[in-house]
């Protein structure tokens, strides 16, 4: 076998079976996303986190946020319509997670109007198709390009022959929620492996808090060919008057729908050297009724659609020895960047701004054996984005193994954001007016980590990492007080720095705990608190087998106060506890879950669109789950 596609493959069983290996063999586990090829986490040049599938139905996560709350560094915001993601200190509310790269098996999933990395309930894939998330803290534009500023998320899901027949699961719970899923996987006697799925979920939390949402999945895999689609649609009700609107009136409610198509092609072109070619396309729709007293009731239309198409080569070789070096282009045609706000009735248009664009980047990195214990991963990417002058980030790790079960990582990054069509030519006038800036110029991020992680014993890892850094022309929303509109300007800068442990432990039993703790101080140019950045954060994570092939998954998260807008909001500690048992027939299985156990009261910081400077986060809520095979 080729040895990229060896390394491929044992990168896949690596991840499926990842909670059977003592944490010894996980030193040699393979992830893709930190540097664009299978690599052991060891030699990755960041301190990547996985969540296993087996991670996810365990602690019973609902959502991309779940999982991204029980990462060491990470804290979400839900502002009761998105959820937004905090990075080792930096949680700037509604800013829509442009700051930090999503990907779908490999593929960017960020859309071309808002750079939006949806990691809530309109995240357009079930959580049980996902076979694992890597999350790659730090900068990623050396590899990736614009938006990989604070990290990059890749979700990989399962193939066909994971599930080996059919599957469905429904489930019940708090706040009137009803949720369903269907799903086939197998191969097939020619060999091609083939997944369908189809979802859907609904909520009512409160009368004007409605959340429903339909998703669908198909993946074809034959020898060297993949393709695969991907669509999700959600329905958000805005219960918090949001952007003046009137808030005690229904009617209100925002709709997010995505989809993707991925063709790839990788194939080795001789025994040490695989080519990659690969062609996405995008589409991305986004409609928001708001209903506004002008008097008489007036509902406002908000829209916005985005379709691309995105191709990328890339070769990996391993021909020159002591070298990996991965080479890659990509080009991004966006045929539409359209934004639009007009009233229903009687009609008035606002805004019409229909545009088109085009984005392109070529890369180069190589891993350096300078010797035996010591390794050197060295990237470099040159980008011309939608808008604006080329920009270069480069990246930098040395990567020391002084001992055995000891590693030790040196990292220097850049990374930036170019602006995005929101926030240069969105421009509407009446309540919560906004004006573009087409003037606007590119976000850099300087980042500067140390990463130790040590392997006490085949069953106690111990991870130790502090980081800084530091961004400047950082865009902000402010008001211009020549006019009273809103409008994204080049006035910020942030720094932070701190650090973090975690430890993790298996028993032979089953049983596993991980649990860390992070500390950060990020700060403006002035020097002041970031507004949504909380100093501490602290979680743990336990799973115990309780005999009979029962078991509980208890979670306990922590995070300290946090600035807010006009005041602070407290602390919190809140709870999980998931526990799940198979039942007959075979393959069936329940899940019983309590969010937020001891019904703990807390508020999370809200965004300037919000007329509360805090928003009620839910209290006790509890799901079950039967999943059923054939």
């Amino acid at each position: 076998m080729p040895a990229a596609l060896a390394c491929a493959a044992q990168a896949g069983a690596a991840a499926r079976d990842l909670t059977e290996l003592p944490l010894e063999q996980l030193m040699a586990l393979e992830v893709t996303s930190a540097s664009r090829f299978p690599q052991r986490a060891s030699d990755a040049p960041s301190a990547v986190t996985v969540i296993t599938a087996d991670d996810i139905r365990a602690h019973g996560y609902r959502t991309l946020a779940d999982v991204l709350r029980s990462v060491r560094g990470l804290h979400v915001t839900y502002d009761r319509n998105y959820a937004y993601l905090g990075v080792q200190g930096f949680g700037r509310t509604g800013d829509y997670n442009s700051r930090v790269l999503l990907l779908i098996d490999g593929v960017r999933a960020n859309d071309n109007i808002y750079d939006q990395a949806s990691i809530g309930t309109e995240f357009p894939i079930d959580m049980e198709l996902v076979d694992r998330i890597e999350f790659v803290p730090g900068p990623g534009s050396s590899v990736y390009g614009s938006n990989a500023v604070f990290g990059v998320i890749n979700v990989v899901t399962r193939r066909g022959a994971d599930l080996g027949g059919a599957e469905a699961t429904a489930g019940a719970g708090s706040a009137s929620t009803a949720l369903g899923r269907a799903s086939w996987g197998g191969r097939t006697e020619a060999g091609t492996d083939v997944l369908l799925s189809v979802s859907g979920f609904r909520s009512r939390p409160g009368e004007l808090d409605s959340d429903r949402n339909r998703q669908l999945f198909a993946r074809a895999t034959r020898g060297p060919w993949a393709l695969q689609l991907v669509h999700g649609e959600r329905t958000k009700g805005i219960p918090t008057g949001a952007y003046g609107i009137v808030p005690d009136a229904p009617g209100s409610e925002t709709t997010d729908q995505w989809t993707y198509l991925n063709l790839r092609h990788a194939r080795p072109v001789r025994e040490d050297t695989e080519l990659t070619l690969q062609l996405s396309y995008g589409d991305y729709r986004y409609s928001g009724n708001y209903v506004y007293d002008m008097p008489p009731l007036v509902t406002n239309r908000d829209t916005a659609r985005g379709t691309w198409w995105d191709a990328e080569a890339r070769v990996v070789s391993t021909a020159w020895h002591g070298h990996k070096l991965v080479a890659g282009a990509q080009y991004q045609a966006d045929a539409r960047k359209d934004q639009f706000n007009f009233d229903l009735a009687p009609f008035a248009s606002y805004l019409d701004d229909r545009r088109r664009g085009k984005r392109s980047g070529i890369y180069l990195q190589d891993e350096i054996a300078l010797r035996a214990d010591l390794r050197l991963n060295a990237g470099i990417r040159y980008d011309q984005p939608y808008t604006g002058s080329g920009v270069l980030n480069p990246r930098l790790a040395l990567i020391w193994n002084p001992a055995e079960r000891m590693v030790l990582k040196l990292l220097h990054g850049n990374a930036y954001r170019a602006p995005n069509a929101y926030e240069l030519y969105y421009a509407a006038p009446g309540p919560g007016g906004q004006k573009g800036n087409p003037d606007l110029n590119i976000e850099r991020i300087r980042t500067t980590e140390a990463v130790a992680e040590y392997f006490v014993s085949p069953s106690l890892r111990l991870q130790a990492s502090a980081f800084r850094y530091e961004i400047r022309d950082l865009i902000e929303q402010v008001i211009d007080p020549a006019d009273g509109m809103a409008v994204f300007r080049n006035t910020g800068a942030a720094r932070s720095s701190g650090a973090g442990l975690e430890i993790e432990r298996r028993w032979s039993s089953g049983a596993r705990l991980r649990a860390n703790v992070s500390a950060q101080r990020a700060v403006d140019g002035n020097g002041t608190w970031l507004v949504n950045s909380p100093r501490r954060l602290a979680k743990l994570a336990a799973v115990v087998p309780l005999g009979g092939g029962v078991r509980a998954g208890a979670e306990l998260q922590y995070a300290s106060k946090r600035r807010t807008l006009a005041g602070e909001v407290p602390g919190f500690v809140i709870a999980n506890l998931t526990v799940t048992a198979p039942l007959p027939p075979r393959g069936a299985e329940l899940s019983v879950s309590l969010y937020n156990a001891l019904d703990k009261r807390y508020p999370d910081p809200a965004g300037p669109e919000h007329p509360q400077d805090r928003i009620e986060q839910d209290g006790r809520t509890l799901l079950a789950r039967l999943r059923l095979r054939f």
